[in-house]
């Protein structure tokens, strides 16, 4: 029974993920419409049509493979400039742009209907519309959490303190022999509400714990409220120690430590809150993202050599529908399994979005710095007193396009084998 719920709320999750794909296109294909451009087709997935229907001009369908989507903008290459000099790459970029205008009649042109006949402002509302439609989705999801579940949040009353810092025994219990940890030296105790440090008012367990880390092995002076009073703890010096880094959790760093636990409790939230939740997420995504073609690489090798899988390594869209399949069927509280099936997906929302904006082609990134390219080209030759130099010529840029298409390509697979044959385990 558990393989099968895990198996199902896998595909549930599987279903939601290619919905967000799905309006990811939408946020292209909507403001295309509105201004004028011709979307002749609009699909999720690669590969073999399974299923299509035509309403008015576009042709929606579904194909075969369910690991992406597309909207095609009519006219996204410009035609060949009469100067144009006949290069290897010229010709490259004429080939394409021969196959897309055999899809463009007279009329289109005439009517101003193709992409690259747009205004630089309105390129660039289309090509961030995707981006623009998965930050939505991270967010919605992120508010919804919050408003009806919330999020655990740590706080800066002690839970416990720490007998020593460095336990020498095997089993992590401290020998007679090891140093009482700073927090035992300073009189700290369970109860006690940490107020300030070193001076600085303390006002949340994020300030609170950066302060100690960035500390390292300095002087640390601790003012705790306790029984409602103001006290202030004997000043000790932290004890610099190795800890799991906030951006990257796959590396540790050496920081300053104190050595205790705080109590954590369920609190709600509404906007600013999920936008700070956001922020947090972004910061991490972005260290995730520059690091993930050396990543992916390590998770094949791993695999390949027999070594176990790394958790905080990277995973494709199968790997988060197995870990949201495991989510469903842990031995939590129905509101818990919730709010991480949803919360899983808001993060896959927020990284796609970070994704698309990697300024190279195919990504929509690539895409919005040839519109901020060919502007800027346009605006240099207006204040030389130039004649316009017409649309930048994109198609130019399809052998990097080709090139990063088949690096991502490579990473998913290599990410979806691994995910089959050694799925990552969070519980």
């Amino acid at each position: 029974m558990t393989i099968l719920l895990n198996v199902v709320f896998g595909l549930l999750f599987f279903a939601a993920l290619m919905a967000c794909v799905a309006l990811h296109e939408v946020g292209h294909m909507l403001p295309a419409k509105l201004f004028g451009v011709k979307v002749p087709k609009y699909f999720v997935g690669f590969g073999k049509t399974l299923w299509s229907t035509k309403r008015g001009e576009t042709e929606y369908g579904v194909k075969v493979f369910p690991l992406g989507g597309f909207v095609q903008l009519l006219g996204m290459y410009p035609p060949r400039r009469p100067d144009a000099r006949d290069t290897r790459l010229q010709r490259f970029a004429d080939d394409a742009r021969e196959a897309e205008w055999e899809d463009i009649e007279p009329a289109d042109q005439a009517a101003h209907r193709l992409f690259y006949q747009q205004k630089t402002w309105q390129k660039l509302v289309m090509m961030a519309g995707g981006i623009t439609m998965n930050l939505l989705l991270a967010f919605v999801l992120t508010w919804g959490v919050l408003g009806f579940h919330g999020a655990v949040r740590q706080q800066t009353t002690v839970s416990g303190v720490a007998a020593c810092s460095k336990p020498s025994n095997p089993d992590g219990t401290c020998a007679a022999t090891d140093p009482a940890s700073p927090a035992v030296q300073a009189g700290l105790t369970a109860g006690d509400k940490i107020v300030e440090f070193n001076g600085v008012a303390i006002t949340s367990f994020d300030q609170l714990t950066a302060l100690i880390r960035a500390n390292a092995d300095r002087e640390a002076s601790v003012v705790v409220e306790r029984g409602g009073v103001r006290t202030p703890l004997k000043t000790v010096h932290t004890v610099v120690d190795a800890r799991r880094d906030n951006l990257d959790p796959s590396k540790f760093v050496q920081v300053g430590t104190l050595g205790f636990g705080v109590t954590a409790v369920l609190q709600k939230g509404g906007p600013v809150e999920a936008i700070g939740d956001l922020k947090t997420m972004t910061e991490q995504s972005v260290v995730a993202l520059v690091q993930l073609p050396v990543k992916a690489f390590n998770v094949v090798a791993d695999l390949v050599t027999g070594k176990p899988r790394d958790v905080y390594g990277p995973i494709s869209v199968v790997g988060a529908s197995t870990v949201a399949g495991e989510v469903a069927t842990a031995d939590l509280p129905v509101g818990y399994k919730v709010a991480m099936f949803v919360s899983l997906l808001a993060s896959v929302n927020l990284f796609l979005a970070l994704f698309n904006l990697v300024p190279l082609p195919p990504l929509d990134g690539g895409h919005i710095v040839g519109a901020l390219y060919e502007v800027a080209r346009r605006g240099v030759a207006r204040l030389r007193g130039l004649p316009d130099p017409g649309p930048a010529d994109t198609a130019k840029m399809l052998p990097v396009a080709y090139l990063v298409g088949g690096l991502v390509l490579l990473m998913g697979v290599g990410l979806i084998v691994a995910d089959i044959v050694s799925p990552v385990k969070i519980f």
